[in-house]
């Protein structure tokens, strides 16, 4: 993915997820938030195209806290201030801020010694945030070829599973997950009351090429 595919990704994560807290605080933040996949090391971004068009896409990250720190770090100011402004100019979804979300995200930005390694510890556990196939793509492999890729990211940083939520239920893509050897974990309920499933995919990590010995 790169800065010019931003428009479409942004589009079509608006159109999936638009119950979404990011979502909800409209394009220019959700624009300003998903560029963080783009320069984050501990992050990864893809995008497919068919006939010079992009037709999917998928953000992830590999070790969460490691992403999370980045974020604060490179991104920090630019997010809280977009933040604030696409609040200022809607109240009922500030006040809901306020109840359901401002204590977990000050909670995040208290400083942690821990610095982060060059690659995800052991038994770190790789998060698929969203992936989407826009609607004429349907049923061509192109989400699975995206969280295909994703999971042998995830394999050869020595990630020891791979972890999603999707809407529980029908509305949600839980059996087209275990189908593929996802193993449901549970339910959450998210702030907004929405109901969501948890699946987690036990990896294998790869061994480096070269000679035996």
């Amino acid at each position: 993915m790169t800065r010019a595919d931003l428009p479409f990704v942004v589009a079509e994560h608006l159109e999936h997820f638009p119950h979404g807290f990011f979502a909800r605080l409209g394009a220019g933040f959700l624009t300003s938030y998903t560029r963080t996949y783009l320069t984050g090391r501990h992050a990864r971004a893809y995008v497919v195209e068919a006939a010079g068009h992009p037709v999917g896409f998928l953000v992830g990250v590999l070790d969460p806290p490691a992403h999370r720190r980045h974020v604060l770090r490179a991104h920090g100011p630019r997010l809280a201030a977009r933040a604030v402004a696409s609040l200022a100019v809607r109240p009922r979804l500030a006040w809901h801020f306020l109840r359901t979300r401002l204590g977990r995200y000050l909670r995040r930005l208290v400083p942690r010694r821990e610095t982060a390694g060059p690659a995800p510890s052991p038994g770190t556990t790789a998060v698929l945030s969203h992936v989407v196939v826009a609607r004429q793509a349907r049923s061509l492999g192109v989400g699975a070829a995206l969280i295909g890729r994703f999971v042998a990211d995830a394999a050869e940083a020595g990630c020891a599973r791979a972890s999603l939520v999707t809407a529980a239920g029908t509305e949600g893509a839980g059996p087209y997950y275990e189908r593929h050897g996802w193993l449901a974990r549970g339910e959450t309920r998210t702030p907004e009351g929405r109901l969501l499933a948890t699946y987690d995919l036990p990896l294998s990590p790869r061994r480096p090429e070269g000679p035996d010995r």
